[in-house]
């Protein structure tokens, strides 16, 4: 049985906040990591309805003893149907103007919901809730240095598996072995494991490729830890390395201590991502074919995002990621990658690993 605790009744406050900014009277939730940010409820399936005063969790009979376990402090309603259930909880709360999560709801859904309100208001919120779990608290961080700690302590463990005749699917298998050890519930996202010209592809997925003298190795690896993520990227050379290679790795490295360096409160994420890419070039810049972060949390992709379009400013307990690649099509590829908490006037990393260059003999 989960622990009473006061985070959640701070988290539903910040969320009431906001209800003068949308114009509503309450919010209605369907997208289950915000649904567990809220209420502590793990279910695969649910809706949450939030007005000025209570907070109902709504679930079908399957879910019912578990959500009475995990959100002990909240009212549950038990549906049989959930259109009918949400219905219901609306007429008995009298809401007015109904705000909800505009990208978790059906069409289907949404019409039946117009068809069976009268005087109440449907209000989508979209990029309105973007940045609704970027603050982390304390219990947060504590979970992702946990998870950040796991995986980073399996990469560590599998470099003495590099060896001649090993493949990519080996050393994936091997790395989710090792996590699952140290106490991983389990990966994040599909393990990425990529060898030579296979890393020039940034969501590579083992092959049975054998791993070559002088080939990149790309490792993009990471957990869940008690519903929260890791994420990390580091790059290795097999046995030997050329001028070229090492001059891009170098390039990489220091476009990402320009990152790293970058991160603060107050910090326009953009910003971050145009220091990144700068270091780069014109020369190399079309080979870094992404993001310079994310934001990591329940989800592995959250708010905010450090791209070249980005509105969002960095915020001290935001949680991100800074991961400048470079791939060269055919050939092979870099990334490095760490996991950070953003501070006043720094970032704290919270995954391990060295990011200077690795030859493994």
């Amino acid at each position: 049985m989960q622990r009473k605790s006061n985070m959640f009744p701070a988290r539903i406050s910040r969320v009431r906040s906001k209800f003068p900014d949308y114009k509503i009277d309450s919010l209605l939730f369907f997208n289950m990591n915000n649904i567990r940010y809220l209420s502590g409820y793990t279910g695969s399936d649910g809706a949450l309805i939030i007005d000025g005063k209570n907070a109902v969790l709504l679930v079908d009979g399957r879910y019912i003893t578990q959500a009475k376990q995990e959100a002990a402090d909240m009212e549950i309603i038990q549906y049989q149907d959930k259109i009918k259930g949400v219905l219901q909880s609306i007429k008995k709360q009298n809401l007015r103007y109904i705000g909800f999560e505009s990208d978790f709801v059906t069409v289907q859904f949404y019409n039946h919901l117009l068809q069976e309100l009268h005087g109440e208001i449907l209000r989508p919120l979209g990029n309105e809730l973007r940045l609704i779990r970027a603050y982390k608290d304390k219990t947060e961080v504590l979970l992702m240095k946990k998870a950040a700690e796991i995986s980073s302590a399996a990469i560590f463990s599998v470099i003495s598996e590099i060896k001649t005749g090993c493949s990519e699917k080996d050393l994936a298998l091997q790395l989710e072995m090792i996590a699952r050890q140290e106490g991983a519930d389990q990966i994040a996202f599909e393990t990425i494991v990529a060898f030579g010209e296979n890393s020039a592809l940034p969501h590579a997925t083992p092959t049975g490729r054998k791993i070559k003298k002088g080939d990149f190795i790309v490792i993009d690896f990471g957990v869940k830890y008690k519903g929260y993520c890791s994420d990390e990227t580091c790059t290795f050379i097999f046995q030997e390395i050329t001028e070229e290679q090492k001059r891009a790795y170098q390039l990489v490295k220091k476009a990402y201590d320009q990152g790293i360096g970058a991160v603060a409160a107050g910090v326009a994420a953009a910003d971050v991502d145009h220091l990144t890419r700068n270091t780069f070039g014109d020369k190399y810049e079309k080979y870094f074919s992404h993001g310079t972060g994310h934001g990591v949390g329940l989800e592995v992709h959250e708010a905010p995002r450090l791209n070249t379009v980005s509105p969002d400013i960095l915020e001290e307990q935001m949680v991100v990621t800074i991961e400048p690649g470079l791939y060269f099509p055919g050939r092979w590829g870099i990334r490095i990658e760490d996991t950070v908490l953003v501070k006043k006037n720094s970032c704290e990393k919270l995954t391990k690993m060295d990011k200077g260059l690795i030859i493994i003999e």
